[in-house]
C-alpha cells in the first residue's frame, strides 16, 4: 500500500486506524489530550459534520471551549490537521482534514521499517565478518576489511550474495579475496541478485570447467597414443 492508497483508505470512513494511532501517537509528538481531540475530529467528520466548532468538540470533553480552540490551532500549526475547502451544490464550505496526520504516520512507519532493515543489514554484516574469519582461519587484514566495505557500501552487494561468493571460492579451492571479488563482479555483470541464481550460475560454471578438464585430458591421451613405444631393452 503506497502513501496515496493509505491516505485514501483513512479518508474513506474506515475507523481501523486508531489501533495504529494508539500505538504511535506519542512517537508523533501528540499528548493524550491532543490524541483525543484528533479522535473527536475524526468522529465528527465520519458523522458528516466536517467542520465541528470548538463548542461542539468540548461538549463531551473535559476541557473548555477556549482550550479546544487553542489545541486546534496548535495541531494545525504543527502539521497534524488543516482546513480545506470543498464545494457542495455550488456552495463552498470548509472542513477539517486529517491528511497531514496520516501522512506523518505513514512516514513514521516507513522510517521505522528502514531503521529495522538497516539494523538487520548490520547484523548480517557482522555475522558475515565472522563467517569469513572462520573460513580463512584468521582475523581479516585491514586491506580485506576495506575490500569488504567496498563490496557493501560502493558495489551494494547483498550480504547473502557475498556469503554465496565465499562458498563458491571454498568449493573451487581458491580462498582469497581477489577470487571472491571476481565472482561478485561476474555475478553483478550477469544480473545475479538472488541466492538461487548464484547457485545455478556456480553449478553451470563448475560443469563447464569439468567438461574443459575432461576434453583436455582426452587430448593428452590421444597424444600419448600417437607416440610409438620403443623398447630400449631389446635394442
Amino acid at each position: 500500500m503506497n502513501k496515496e492508497q493509505f491516505i485514501a483508505f483513512q479518508e474513506s470512513g474506515h475507523f481501523t486506524i486508531p489501533a495504529l494511532l494508539i500505538e504511535k501517537y506519542a512517537n508523533l509528538g501528540l499528548n493524550e489530550a491532543e490524541f483525543i481531540m484528533i479522535l473527536k475530529v475524526q468522529y465528527y467528520i465520519q458523522r458528516g459534520i466536517f467542520f465541528p466548532t470548538p463548542e461542539q468538540l468540548s461538549e463531551q470533553m473535559s476541557i473548555s471551549t477556549t482550550s479546544c480552540t487553542s489545541m486546534l490551532r496548535s495541531l494545525m500549526q504543527r502539521g497534524f490537521l488543516h482546513i480545506e475547502e470543498f464545494q457542495q451544490d455550488t456552495i463552498m464550505y470548509e472542513k477539517y482534514s486529517l491528511k497531514p496526520l496520516w501522512e506523518r504516520l505513514y512516514d513514521s512507519l516507513q522510517h521505522e521499517q528502514a531503521a529495522e532493515h538497516k539494523l538487520l543489514e548490520k547484523e548480517l554484516e557482522n555475522s558475515l565478518y565472522t563467517v569469513f574469519e572462520q573460513e580463512f582461519g584468521r582475523p581479516l587484514s585491514p586491506f580485506e576489511c576495506e575490500t569488504f566495505s567496498i563490496w557493501l557500501d560502493q558495489d551494494y552487494h547483498d550480504p547473502i550474495i557475498i556469503k554465496a561468493a565465499l562458498r563458491e571460492a571454498v568449493i573451487s579451492g581458491k580462498l582469497n579475496f581477489r577470487y571472491i571479488d571476481r565472482i561478485l563482479f561476474e555475478w553483478k555483470k550477469n544480473g545475479i541478485k538472488t541466492i538461487e541464481q548464484a547457485r545455478n550460475h556456480g553449478k553451470k560454471f563448475r560443469q563447464h570447467q569439468q567438461k574443459d578438464r575432461s576434453a583436455e585430458n582426452d587430448s593428452h591421451k590421444d597424444y600419448v597414443r600417437k607416440v610409438p613405444f620403443y623398447n630400449w631393452l631389446e635394442s
